[in-house]
């Protein structure tokens, strides 16, 4: 069990965030500990179909349409989007679950789907024993502020400059 959780936030324009979250939750699951992940804007990922062989460990959530939010985003993509953080908050407070991730949620929050304001009162309310992550790039400052770690992932090259697309089981 974990006496003392703390709140990561792994940001930045660079490839690796929800890969550095999924590390996470491998060693958590290694050492016995329970995992709920909350994936906004995603719909379907290979890292779903993994977590299924340990149905007793590790629950996850999909709050997101598949579509790209662009301009003004969707009531749907809203209401799903505020149901995975009320789900989310509901998980980090139940004391089934060691680590909750929520995977994109700053960009649900950049995008409007979710308030800032909303993270930063779970990142407060977060109890003693849950580690808590927060992915997606553009962390907004109040985010960064209340984190105990905050990792900038930097994109320096990236074969998608190439038009090479994602493709599964690396990038999704």
């Amino acid at each position: 069990m974990i006496k003392k959780g703390y709140v990561h936030v792994y940001t930045g324009n660079g490839k690796g965030k929800t890969t550095a979250a999924l590390g996470l939750a491998i060693r958590a699951l290694g050492a016995g500990l329970n995992v709920f992940m909350a994936q906004f804007l995603k719909s379907g990922s290979s890292e779903l179909i993994a977590f299924k062989r340990f149905p007793e460990q590790v629950s996850t959530r999909q709050y997101g349409s598949g579509r790209f939010v662009r301009g003004k985003p969707a009531e749907e993509d809203i209401s799903m989007a505020r149901l995975g953080l009320k789900e989310a908050a509901e998980a980090l407070c139940s004391g089934q679950y060691q680590l909750v991730i929520l995977d994109e949620a700053n960009v649900a929050a950049s995008y409007g789907l979710i308030e800032t304001k909303n993270l930063v009162e779970l990142i407060e309310t977060k109890p003693n024993g849950v580690e808590l992550v927060i992915t997606g790039r553009g962390a907004d400052q109040q985010v960064i502020d209340k984190a105990d770690l905050v990792t900038e992932m930097r994109e320096i090259k990236h074969y998608y400059q190439n038009a090479v697309k994602a493709r599964t089981g690396i990038e999704k």
